[in-house]
């Protein structure tokens, strides 16, 4: 352990480079999102990054449960002289919420977040060059559609995982591997049904129709014409008198209910299944045979962040091999730099999860924003945006 925190403090002391480059989405920059300008008060040199870190004492993050746990955020603290200061967010549009307060310095976003926090130029671009850990970030995962904006990264990649499909055992065959069992409006465990309660979710549905409904003609389910779109909530519709209840981003509600027994079936992520299974709740999660969505986070740095300096130490820190090693056992993920596989606990975690076997990710669909320009693909409007998705999951919801 002293042996891998002095190696991080090696890797934090190079990060100091990162800060000359820095440039400003929002406040210089129109709607586009770019900036012509550097974060103001970020140091322009690897002693100023550190003088100045240390000065700013704290970095404030608003992040997904479980993302900046204390056994590695101290160690953080101890290299830095940054105190992590967390608020967890209960969904996507949370996150925007309070990022917005300009109260935080940086966000764990999603990418049905991330695109809109672009957008909006509330978080700025970042000179990965710069950022050493970044180097080692796995290759499929950088410059995607929900990380970047016109060729240009925005923050560094967290981790990605799929969202599962959960049963207990005791009530659920074991060979179950379908989605069918939470969309069979006769099926034996309505009532019973624990769905995330995002509006996000309508995705979940699109992946269900893309396999069963192939004349629908959907490619990605979060691009979807006003057809597929209507199929999708239409589903849900037909869904939501059976669900027994819907989980906020606080993961606490979901794992009680499954202890309970009142939820025997649903969606989930992998950080809710590794807390049952270690309080012996007998349940399975698979990737159905469907497909499934996921996730693909990605630490992004406020536009006006009041501790630039520690959110760029935070930034390099967060993906070395071993902070990834460590948030990727305790969340239950892939982690994005694989040189973390040789540090977890857990010898076989990175087979386990498939962080190097990019096949098995081929049919998991990373969040990201409904846009009426199909993701950049069109530009007449085809797809419905994603306050069209809102107002549909908050008429689903009733």
């Amino acid at each position: 352990m002293r042996e891998q925190r002095r190696r991080i403090g090696l890797r934090a002391g190079l990060l100091g480079l990162v800060a000359a480059l820095a440039v400003v989405a929002a406040g210089c920059g129109g709607d586009d999102g770019e900036g012509s300008g550097a974060i103001e008060g970020l140091g322009g040199s690897i002693e100023e990054i550190q003088e100045m870190a240390r000065d700013e004492g704290q970095v404030n993050l608003v992040i997904w449960s479980g993302y900046a746990d204390k056994s590695w955020a101290d160690t953080f603290t101890q290299q830095t002289g940054c105190t992590v200061n967390t608020k967890n967010g209960a969904s996507s549009d949370d996150m925007i919420d309070l990022l917005a307060t300009g109260e935080y310095d940086g966000v764990s976003a999603s990418g049905n977040a991330s695109v809109r926090l672009m957008e909006r130029g509330d978080v700025a671009p970042v000179d990965t060059e710069l950022i050493p850990n970044y180097a080692d970030v796995q290759e499929g995962i950088k410059n995607q559609f929900y990380n970047s904006r016109d060729g240009e990264p925005y923050g560094v990649p967290h981790g990605r995982g799929p969202n599962l499909l959960v049963f207990r055992t005791d009530v659920v065959p074991e060979e179950t591997n379908s989605w069918n069992v939470i969309w069979d409006a006769s099926g034996p465990y309505n009532g019973k049904l624990s769905i995330y309660d995002d509006s996000i979710f309508i995705a979940d549905a699109a992946v269900y129709l893309k396999a069963t409904q192939p004349d629908l003609g959907i490619e990605d389910p979060y691009q979807l014409t006003q057809e597929q779109f209507d199929a999708s909530v239409a589903l849900l519709k037909e869904q939501a008198p059976n669900v027994g209840e819907y989980w906020p981003g606080d993961v606490a509600k979901q794992v009680q209910s499954f202890k309970s027994g009142d939820s025997v079936v649903g969606t989930t992520w992998p950080y809710q299944v590794n807390l049952l299974t270690a309080d012996k709740v007998p349940v399975k999660a698979v990737k159905p045979k469907e497909g499934t969505t996921g996730w693909s986070d990605t630490w992004m740095i406020y536009s006006e962040a009041a501790n630039p300096n520690c959110m760029y130490l935070w930034m390099n820190y967060i993906i070395s091999p071993e902070a990834q090693a460590k948030v990727a056992e305790f969340f239950g993920e892939a982690p994005v730099n694989t040189k973390a596989c040789e540090l977890t606990e857990n010898s076989s975690h990175c087979s386990d999860y498939h962080a190097e076997d990019e096949a098995w990710w081929n049919d998991v669909y990373y969040w990201t924003t409904p846009t009426g320009d199909c993701g950049g693909t069109e530009d007449d409007g085809t797809c419905v945006t994603q306050e069209d998705w809102k107002a549909a999951w908050t008429e689903i919801r009733g």
